[in-house]
């Protein structure tokens, strides 16, 4: 299984740095990655591979959700499948 993780905020050091170790903490493998920061805004988008990891998803959408409210930046995780599903016109 596939994930999207996207990160919205004010741009400050150590944000994808986060995102990054976390993936690694929990043995999810990232593929790929695109951040750009606009003036003072940071956004990124992460697809990363969930197939090796243990944790529950849920407790890895929790876990970024939480950790992302504690560094002042919206962190947002669903399953490729439905992104993939929401985005198609």
């Amino acid at each position: 299984m596939r994930a999207v993780i996207t990160v919205v905020g004010k741009d400050r050091p150590g944000i994808l740095s986060f995102v990054a170790n976390e993936c690694a903490r929990k043995d999810a493998n990232v593929i790929d990655v695109t951040q750009k920061t606009l003036q003072d805004l940071f956004t990124m988008i992460m697809i990363v591979d969930y197939n090796d990891t243990t944790t529950p998803f849920i407790d890895f959408v929790q876990t970024f959700e939480e950790e992302g409210e504690k560094r002042g930046v919206k962190i947002h995780v669903m399953h490729e499948d439905i992104f993939t599903a929401m985005h198609v016109l």
